[in-house]
Parts: structure tokens; C-alpha cells; sequence
């Protein structure tokens, strides 16, 4: 296995060179601390010869985490039912190692999205280990890195050892059970001491809660500096990443999963514990909100918008700007962690329509296309599911139907023309997140200065929005507004507005906290209400015990556990759709079997008339196999690199 046996370092350091990565993003507001230039080559003695050359090695050690504000490095952009891309895809617009997953293709032979291996995968978080374990040996050194002071020393120390809890993290997510890389195997090693063995759950989360405890006292509570070092981690944001351990650690899919009940080690250890522990909610609850007062007492709070810019709005508007840049402004008081070295860009062309003929086809891909699941995933204007709303639930039963939008919905419809009764009448989210045929889409650049005359989208076979080149078209015929910058501009020379990935923002927390809470109560209480009704409020709707009182054909829902478990999972879906966590999530819930296996389905795209257009159409059928598709296959080579490896179940 590689992670044994490639970086002995110490005792190469004459000889082992390493390519510093260029990590430069600058920005309009502000110069990231990842703003640096370093050296192109450096040599191991060099790298902790005075503290500017140390600090470009954490640096590294920071390089190693996701992109997940790409379309390529955020697996949960494609990778389970929120997006579908089209069948003739161009892969020079989108790597399609994700959707090879949705669609069932997941392989051991060479793994989508493999971050056991490779070294020069953008997932080699084996590597990104070692890297941190070489710094924290030399920076825990203090005859090294002489001109370091003895804060920042500490500081760098918890940064590293902050990283190293969260790779471990990121790689239990994925693969379920593993090594533990507390220290590098030294060159000394025998074959036998460089197979290391799976190490159970439990015990993998135990440690990584270990290293966080560490880290914790190291790490400043807030960026002093942020003009330089905007990104990097403070305890708010490892509070956060606890609290997602801890969540991951109760969910189901790790709690008492009866489905591994064979899956052991060499030495004959269960990998899975087998007894649920109610326990661990109550743990996650209390983790969960250590990280959210963390969290607001350094200023964090609910982003709401305020309009400062020349076009008028009307409070249904300003509604929608609250939940798009939420999001897309940088830095803004809801981000917990903003990734610096992930910013959306080609991310923002592959969401956006092509809205007219002023708009560069070159630059409106439009492939990013959410399904009619999760079209319908979205509540009714009053709250609640559109199959459980009292008052309109018979206008969705036939959803295909064709309505005329008046006047008065402009904001969100083009007065006089037709779409689907599906797109009446639905919560702010939906018009915030999604945009379809004949759709509102307010931008920055929009001649009118006025919410009331925004962008149309007009997206039926011959129109702008259809596609005018190869694969690049919205397939279901549904686009995500939601993570398109509203001052990007896609004309001729026009810029794309980028924002740092919100890697962990506070409606996040809120809703980790409400989820942990109510699993470890008998019945939903006030506290779980309240962080729920927080996110949905500023989301322009009314409390969940209102909403459903007054609404809904099931009003006693949210009173049971059960029930509200439903409506958070549900509430989660909705609140961070199209942020990559939907597919996380189906894992930790063992939903994903369900979800999973529904067909794709949208409208028929290819149609010039409304009455042909809206007719649904099944795209794909998708393929989840349970337990094998909850955790990542490790790749064949690496099962015969280190024999004291054991498979995931199923493959």
C-alpha cells in the first residue's frame, strides 16, 4: 500500500524534491492567505530552514483538501441525483467521474474519484497525511525553523494537526473503516510493519476527535488578519468539523449497521459496530452546539441581504437574494470555513442558461440540470410538501399542466406565458435555487434596473436556453441559479464574480444541531423547533409547527421523532441543495438505496411547443446496490500491494 512505503523523507531529504504548488487566487475584496508564490523546487532541509520556507510546507499540507467548488472535485455535485448531465457529454466542460457513479459505474479495477491512491490525484489524501505527520515532526522541533516565534509555532502546530484529523475524516466519510497514519513508517520499516491493517470505526472517529482536542488551544478563535489569511483554520471551524464527525459517528449508516455484520479485519476485529448507541446523538447535539455558539460569539449569524446595488426589489426578491448569496458573497457572515483555494468559476458557466443572443454561447453551458425529484423535493409557498399541502396539493397531482403566469407573478414567471403548474406557487428556495422555461433570472447587468423586467429563460427546442452547442443543454430542462454569482456577467467581456467555496456555513450547523437533538429526544422540543424555524424564516416561510398546523393533511407531523426526522431530512435537502451534501447525506441516513434507485426524470426538451414540451420523460433509471454502494471500493493494486487489507463488503 502506498501510504507505507513512498515518503520516507527523513532520511531522503538530500535527495527527495518537492514540487511546491502554486496556490495564487487572488480576489476582489481581499488577497488570501493561499496568495503566495513560493519556490519552485525545494529540497526537505531547505523547507525548515527559516519560517518562510515552513510556512509554504503547511501550505502544502493545506493544498490536499477537495475542490469542492468545482464541478470536478465536489463529488457531490454529480455524483448521486441532484444534477444530471447530458448523454453526450463533453468531457472538457465536465469530468464525468462523478456521474460515472451516479449512473452505476463504480469499479475496483480503477475507482471514480479515488482517494486511497495517487499520488498526483487531487484526492491523495494518503499523501496530504504524510505531508502533515513531516511538518508536524520539524515544526515540533524548535532547534529548526530558529526565527519562528513561539505563538505562531503553536499555531502552525494546531493548524497541522487540525488537517491531519481532517483528512482521516474525509477518508472515513468515504471507505468506511482505515489505517490510522499517526506517524510515518520510517525507512527502517520491515515488508510486514508497512501493512497496515483497517482499523474499526469507533476507534477511527475516537482518534480523529483525539486530534482535534489537540489541536483545539493551538488554533486562534478568530483571523486577526484577514486580508492575508482569510481561510485559514480557527476553532470555530474545527468545533464544526467535530460536529460533523460526531454526526457522522450517530447517523445510521455508521450506528449499529447490522449490514457489516461479517466485516472484519486480518486480526478477526468487527469494523462495524453492531448495537445502535442513542448516545452518540446526544454526543453530536452537544458537539454540534459547542460549534454554533463558537460560531456566533465570533459575529457568525444568518446572511440576509441588503440591497445596495442601483436595481429595485421587492421584498419578494430581497427574500431570494438572501438564500443566492448566501452562498455567493464573499465572506460572508454565515461562512464558517471558506475554502480560498476553491472558487467557482467554470462551475458558474456550467450552471448558468444561455438567457439570450447576448450572452456568449461559450460562456452559458447549462448542463448542470436538476431532476423532477428534486424539483418536487421543494416545498408549496406555504411550507410544506407539495403532496401534503391542504390547499394546493390537487394543482401538483397533474403537474404537467399548462398555467399562464399573470402580472403580479412576473418576479418569477414571464407575465403571459406558459409553464407547468409544477413551477406555481412554490417557496422562495425554488425560485431562488432553480430556474426553467420561461423563468425569471436576475442579474446585476439587467437593463431595466428593476426586479420587476429580469432576464427570461427561454429554454424549448429552437430557443436560446435549449443549447446551441454540443451538450451543452439542460437535459431535464431545469438550471441551477443558486451557485451563479448575481454580478457575474456572461456578455463580451464579461467577468465571472468568484467567492470562495462556503465549505461550512451556519444554516449547516443550525440544522446538524436540530437533527442530533431531536434523535436523542423521545419528542421534538422548543430548541429543535427553533434552529429549524431560524433557517426557514430566512427563508421567507413560516415555523414547521405552523406551517404544518395550518397547511398540511398530516398537522401532528412534526410532534413525533419520527416524523420530524423526516422534515429535517427533508429541510436539509432543500436548505443545501446543490451544495454537494445531498449525496453525504443519503449515505449517513441509509436512504441512499431508496433515493438512488428512482428513475431521472425531466421534461421532454427537444419539443417547440408547450403542450409537447412539458411531458415527463424518464432519462435514466439509476442503479444503487446496498451495502456495497454506501462505501468506496479500494482499487485491486492496492489490495495486493498490502495484503492485510480487507475489501469493502460487495466488491
Amino acid at each position: 500500500m502506498k501510504i507505507s512505503i513512498i515518503y520516507r523523507l527523513k532520511s531522503l531529504s538530500k535527495t527527495v524534491k518537492f514540487v511546491w504548488v502554486g496556490l495564487c487566487m487572488a480576489t476582489v475584496n481581499s488577497c488570501d492567505f493561499l496568495d503566495v508564490v513560493p519556490d519552485n523546487v525545494s529540497i526537505l532541509d531547505h523547507a525548515f530552514s527559516n519560517s518562510t520556507e515552513a510556512e509554504k510546507f503547511l501550505f502544502t499540507c493545506y493544498a490536499q483538501l477537495p475542490q469542492n467548488g468545482s464541478e470536478n472535485g465536489n463529488v457531490g455535485f454529480f455524483g448521486a441525483d441532484e444534477a444530471w448531465l447530458p448523454k453526450d457529454l463533453d468531457t472538457r466542460w465536465v469530468n464525468a467521474d462523478a456521474w460515472n457513479m451516479a449512473r452505476g459505474e463504480q469499479n475496483t479495477n480503477d475507482p471514480y474519484h479515488n482517494a486511497w491512491a495517487g499520488e498526483k490525484s487531487a484526492r491523495a489524501y494518503f499523501k496530504a497525511l504524510r505531508l502533515c505527520n513531516i511538518f508536524l515532526e520539524n515544526i515540533q522541533n524548535e532547534s529548526l525553523v530558529r526565527d519562528l516565534p513561539l505563538d505562531t509555532r503553536t499555531r502552525w502546530i494546531g493548524e497541522a494537526l487540525f488537517l491531519k484529523a481532517y483528512y482521516h475524516y474525509l477518508l472515513l466519510r468515504m471507505y468506511g473503516p482505515i489505517p490510522l497514519i499517526d506517524k510515518n513508517i520510517p525507512v527502517s520499516a520491515t515488508p510486514e510493519e508497512t501493512r497496515q491493517e483497517r482499523i474499526p470505526v469507533d476507534s477511527c472517529v475516537n482518534y480523529i476527535a483525539q486530534l482535534y482536542d489537540q489541536a483545539y488551544a493551538k488554533l486562534p478563535a478568530y483571523i486577526s488578519r484577514p486580508t492575508t489569511e482569510l481561510g485559514r483554520v480557527t476553532q470555530p471551524i474545527l468545533l464544526a468539523c467535530k460536529a460533523k464527525l460526531y454526526l457522522l459517528a450517530a447517523s445510521p449508516l455508521f450506528n449499529g449497521n447490522t449490514d457489516y455484520v461479517k466485516f472484519k479485519n486480518m486480526k478477526g476485529e468487527p469494523l462495524f459496530n453492531q448495537t445502535y448507541d442513542e448516545n452518540k446523538w446526544l454526543l453530536a447535539a452537544t458537539a454540534a452546539k459547542k460549534a454554533i455558539d463558537a460560531a456566533e460569539n465570533n459575529g457568525a449569524k444568518l446572511y440576509y441581504y441588503e440591497n445596495n446595488s442601483p436595481i429595485s426589489m421587492t421584498d419578494e426578491t430581497i427574500t431570494q437574494m438572501n438564500i443566492r448569496n448566501s452562498i455567493c458573497d464573499p465572506w460572508n457572515d454565515e461562512i464558517i470555513w471558506g475554502n480560498s483555494n476553491s472558487r467557482p468559476v467554470n462551475l458558474q458557466n456550467v450552471c448558468m442558461a444561455l438567457i439570450n443572443n447576448d450572452f456568449l454561447s461559450t460562456s452559458c453551458y447549462g448542463m448542470m440540470a436538476p431532476p423532477l425529484k428534486m424539483v418536487e423535493m421543494f416545498y408549496t409557498k406555504n411550507g410544506v410538501p407539495i403532496n401534503e399541502d391542504k390547499d394546493l396539493a390537487q394543482n401538483y397531482i397533474f403537474y404537467e399542466t399548462l398555467r399562464t403566469a399573470t402580472d403580479a407573478e412576473r418576479i418569477n414567471i414571464q407575465s403571459g406565458q406558459q409553464t407547468a403548474a409544477l413551477n406555481f406557487d412554490r417557496e422562495p428556495r425554488f425560485y431562488a435555487d432553480l430556474a426553467f422555461d420561461r423563468s425569471s433570472w436576475l442579474l446585476y447587468n439587467i437593463s431595466s434596473q428593476s426586479d420587476q423586467e429580469p432576464f427570461y429563460v427561454n429554454a424549448r427546442s429552437g430557443e436560446s436556453a435549449n443549447g446551441v452547442v454540443q451538450s451543452m443543454y439542460s437535459v431535464t430542462g431545469y438550471f441551477v441559479k443558486k451557485l451563479v454569482h448575481w454580478e457575474s456577467t456572461f456578455v463580451q467581456n464579461g467577468q465571472i464574480k468568484q467567492y470562495p467555496w462556503p465549505e461550512i456555513r451556519l444554516a449547516d450547523l443550525y440544522l446538524m444541531y436540530a437533527e442530533a437533538l431531536n434523535e436523542s429526544k423521545k419528542a421534538p422540543d422548543d430548541e429543535v423547533y427553533y434552529y429549524i424555524d431560524e433557517v426557514r424564516r430566512r427563508a421567507g416561510l413560516d415555523g414547521v409547527k405552523k406551517s404544518w398546523q395550518d397547511h398540511s393533511t398530516n398537522p401532528s407531523k412534526p410532534t413525533t421523532k419520527v416524523g420530524m426526522r423526516e422534515i429535517i431530512q427533508r429541510e436539509r435537502t432543500i436548505e443545501l441543495a446543490f451544495e454537494g451534501h445531498r449525496f453525504w447525506d443519503l449515505r449517513r441516513w441509509k436512504t441512499a438505496n431508496e433515493e438512488l434507485n428512482r428513475p431521472i426524470q425531466g421534461w421532454d426538451i427537444n419539443q417547440k411547443d408547450a403542450d409537447a414540451y412539458y411531458q415527463k420523460r424518464t432519462i435514466f433509471m439509476q442503479k444503487f446496490v446496498a451495502p456495497r454502494d454506501y462505501l468506496w471500493p479500494i482499487q485491486e493494486a492496492e489490495l495486493r500491494r498490502n495484503t492485510s487489507l480487507i475489501q469493502n463488503p460487495g466488491w
